[in-house]
């Protein structure tokens, strides 16, 4: 099966990821800098969360430009990862309006780690498809970054119970781990 509809479908889920978190984003119901300063949590959330959304896509087109035929394990796989993806506007709404409190900032983690565990997931399904040899599997070496990152979403799951602002630096770390996109997969 040829990996066009993957990619065009997956593509498609990702803007309007993206649409709706940007709807999130409400005008301020009035015209003073105090106004648009009550924002800055939900603002904050939405630039995080874009950030997030354009790593996987960015990381999702450079890693199937490596593969050559997806199967239905491949298609599950990937949805598997699109959903976890489309519950981010609604962490991102949830984190940004309660102005990152605890349980919102638990579950925005728990979203990003699950995403990660889905793309993970995916990484090996694809591998099984191709094979341990294959130059997908070469290029995707032994993965420390991605295996790193749920490392980090644990610690920060943990962490926002002590101060969910505190929980919030490992997620913020990690999207700067992965803001350069990965070029493993552009060498082959």
């Amino acid at each position: 099966m040829h990996k066009g509809r993957l990619e065009a479908f997956s593509d498609g889920v990702i803007a309007i990821i993206i649409t709706i978190m940007v709807l999130e984003l409400k005008v301020p119901h009035g015209d003073s800098i105090e106004d648009l300063l009550q924002l800055a949590p939900v603002f904050l959330s939405y630039v995080l969360s874009f950030v997030y959304v354009g790593i996987y896509w960015n990381n999702h087109h450079h890693m199937l430009q490596a593969v050559q035929k997806v199967n239905g394990s491949i298609l599950w796989a990937n949805l598997n990862l699109l959903f976890w993806l489309s519950l981010f506007p609604f962490v991102t709404a949830w984190a940004g309006e309660n102005h990152f409190t605890t349980l919102p900032v638990f579950f925005y983690g728990l979203v990003l780690f699950c995403a990660a565990i889905s793309y993970y997931i995916l990484t090996k399904v694809i591998i099984g498809h191709h094979g341990k040899d294959s130059a997908f599997a070469k290029s995707l070496g032994s993965d420390f970054k991605g295996k790193i990152s749920l490392v980090f979403y644990l610690v920060g799951m943990a962490l926002c119970f002590v101060s969910p602002w505190i929980g919030l630096v490992p997620y913020v770390l990690v999207s700067l781990i992965w803001f350069i996109p990965d070029k493993r997969f552009e060498k082959i």
